[in-house]
């Protein structure tokens, strides 16, 4: 199969920052999955003015606020049935550097298998009590991957659409904040290989956020006590598998990308 990126967009209520993202990104000259998550009136009339200019833009609304991993999984089934192979989720928040779509893509290119997991660099206008946060989620997906070091947090990435469309359909899936680190750690278990990406992270002066920290960080909490149940109801497949792959005589661990900038629905299962 040929290898057919695409661009996807979850919004919600961010009409300040997605003309001026969709401008950026549009001179990479690939379709734009945009997920409206039931944004309000002006955001809306900021979306169709950007479906109207831009003829590579496919605009989707869900009726109403269902939350980011929704909105993502939306795009992804779309995506996919529009006979794309892989989809590089961006959020509208303007936090990501999309300068480094390139990178991403050609990552895709080289490894049409991986997922590809931006490694944010982070510089001073990151919140402290989020980049703590950060650490903790980091902590239990080391555990519940059994030694992954992926940052499980960052919505820039590029999915595998085959893989990850089999999966939503076949596992119910967290639909809030917590989808980012959740679809992650299952791609994982279902023997995804990852790389990481280095890219810039900021966090824009008057920037819009949707994370609520305390009702977030609890949902959060109960997404982990999952996982870790989960994992443990795994851990006879994920132990051959890891230990298995170490054994093979003839395989050669893929360098990673060097990094190029300086810091600064289913069953449940």
């Amino acid at each position: 199969m040929s290898y057919s990126p695409c661009l996807l967009i979850p919004i919600y209520n961010h009409w300040q920052t997605i003309g001026a993202m969709v401008e950026r990104l549009s001179a990479h000259g690939l379709p734009m999955f945009i997920i409206d998550d039931g944004s309000d009136e002006k955001t809306q009339a900021v979306l169709a003015d950007i479906a109207k200019k831009y003829v590579l833009t496919k605009l989707h609304r869900l009726p109403v606020n269902q939350g980011k991993g929704a909105a993502v999984m939306k795009g992804i089934k779309e995506a996919f049935k529009a006979g794309h192979t892989h989809a590089l989720q961006v959020d509208a928040d303007g936090q990501h550097d999309t300068g480094d779509v390139p990178r991403f893509l050609e990552a895709g290119a080289q490894t049409p298998e991986a997922l590809i997991c931006g490694q944010p660099l982070y510089d001073v206008s990151v919140p402290k009590a989020r980049l703590y946060a950060r650490y903790l989620t980091h902590f239990w997906v080391y555990i519940e991957t059994l030694g992954c070091r992926i940052d499980s947090m960052c919505g820039f990435r590029l999915y595998p659409l085959a893989a990850t469309y089999a999966l939503i359909n076949r596992v119910r899936i967290s639909t809030r904040m917590d989808f980012d680190i959740e679809i992650l750690v299952r791609l994982l278990w279902e023997g995804l290989v990852f790389e990481n990406v280095p890219t810039q992270v900021t966090y824009p002066q008057g920037g819009i956020s949707h994370f609520r920290l305390w009702r977030d960080n609890v949902r959060i909490s109960w997404m982990h006590t999952r996982l870790c149940a989960g994992m443990l109801r795994r851990l006879p497949l994920l132990l051959w598998r890891k230990y298995s792959k170490r054994r093979r005589p003839n395989e050669k661990e893929k360098p990673a990308i060097k990094e190029e900038k300086p810091s600064g629905a289913g069953e449940n299962a």
